[in-house]
């Protein structure tokens, strides 16, 4: 296969993986999630957030992320359900960097 296919499928891939992945996290609510996330984020990430708000990644490494939140450092910490963690990925991933309407503060 020639390198210029290969780096073809290879994206096509990522992006049928990111695809699904915000499709099996469900329809959030991202106004709830931005509830949540200040109600139970910025409690770790300080009041500002700055080291994290929705705009601190693309709306394809906040997928990644919520991928495996096993690897999410504060993870083991959560006492928050599947349901608001969806609502929580939904307001990062729609005000991520890349996005239609990036997060200006949080």
């Amino acid at each position: 296969m020639s390198r210029k296919l290969t780096t073809i499928i290879a994206t096509l891939l990522i992006s049928v993986f990111a695809v699904s992945m915000a499709f099996a996290m469900g329809g959030g609510n991202a106004r709830k999630g931005k509830f949540l996330y200040r109600k139970n984020c910025r409690s770790c990430h300080g009041k500002s957030a700055s080291d994290l708000s929705p705009a601190s990644k693309t709306q394809a490494e906040w997928t990644a992320t919520f991928a495996d939140k096993s690897k999410i450092k504060c993870s083991s910490d959560w006492t928050i359900s599947e349901k608001d963690l969806n609502d929580i990925f939904s307001y990062l991933h729609d005000y991520a960097s890349d996005s239609p309407s990036p997060a200006k503060c949080s």
